[in-house]
This record gives structure tokens, sequence and C-alpha cells, in this order.
């Protein structure tokens, strides 16, 4: 019984964890999917009141935040492009999404296959992929960033992250 102590008090940890975490979702209705949106067009999000469908993580700060619309109107929230990217692989409507990005240079929402992406911001989840509407040296397109996101390369991977930022 003592061999199994410290994982048993690991397991309620996480159980008591995960409680409080479904708990605070509940009580603040959060939300990760809006249904409806008929019109695929990019939804005001809620700050504190919508999670990231990929990554769980409240979004509050909408810097460089994503959207993506299936074709029936569902959309779903994501504080980071790179997660919008993660989380849409598979999916049975992925060619057909419309997706949409905050672009950090114009504060509009824009389509997000017609971006520009740096490679070195900030992001939330530091995948390092903020969106612009107008394109500079070094930024690179909707293909190049979705290749790089499922291939691992981006600001998350520390060796990346040190090749780019010259260090």
């Amino acid at each position: 019984m003592k061999k199994f102590l410290p994982l048993l008090t690991i397991l309620l940890i996480a159980a008591i964890v995960a409680i409080v975490f479904i708990s605070l979702s509940k009580k603040e209705k959060m939300i990760t999917i809006q249904k409806g949106n008929i019109q695929k067009l990019p939804l005001k999000i809620e700050k504190g009141h919508v999670n990231d469908t990929e990554c769980k993580m409240i979004i509050t700060d909408t810097t460089y935040a994503a959207e993506a619309v299936a074709p029936n109107g569902d959309t779903w929230f994501f504080d980071d492009p790179g997660c919008m990217i993660k989380w849409l692989k598979g999916k049975p409507f992925e060619k057909e999404a419309k997706l949409w990005v905050k672009a950090v240079d114009t504060k509009k929402w824009i389509d997000a296959k017609k971006a520009w992406y740096s490679l070195t911001d900030p992001t939330p989840m530091h995948y390092g992929f903020g969106a612009r509407e107008v394109k500079k040296d070094g930024y690179i397109n909707f293909e190049e960033m979705r290749l790089k996101m499922l291939r691992g390369e981006n600001m998350s991977d520390p060796r990346i992250r040190k090749r780019l930022l010259g260090l």
C-alpha cells in the first residue's frame, strides 16, 4: 500500500484540480463553440468567458485570436493561430472551414488563408505565428505557417526559437 500512496496522492490532486476547473467553467458559463453562425463571419470573443478549443486556456486577450467556422455555422475559438491549426487537422471539414485571425497590424479580423504570418511573435501558446494583413519581409503565407505548425517548426521548440531569434 505504501508503494501506491504517492500515486494515489497525485491522482487525488489531479481530480481536485479537474473538478475546480469544471465547476469554474460552469459557473462562468464558459464557451468553446458557438452554433448558428450561418454567415461564417468572425464572432465577438467575450474576454474571460471563452475557452480556446485546443489548449483550453481562457481567452483574456484577443491580440492573436483565431476562429474556425464549419460549413454548418459552428464556430470554435482560439487564443493562438497555432492552436487553430493543430485542432483543425483531420477534421472532416478541414478544407471547407472558414478561418479567421485577428491581424496584429490592423486589429481587424481577416481571412486566415490570406494573412501573412510573423515567425517570432509572443503568441499565447508561444508558437510565434502572429497574423498580419500587410506583407513585410520575413513573413510567410498561410500554407507555410500551417506546415511549420504541423511539423513543430515554431517558437515552442527551443532549438527553433534560438535559431529564429539569433541567440
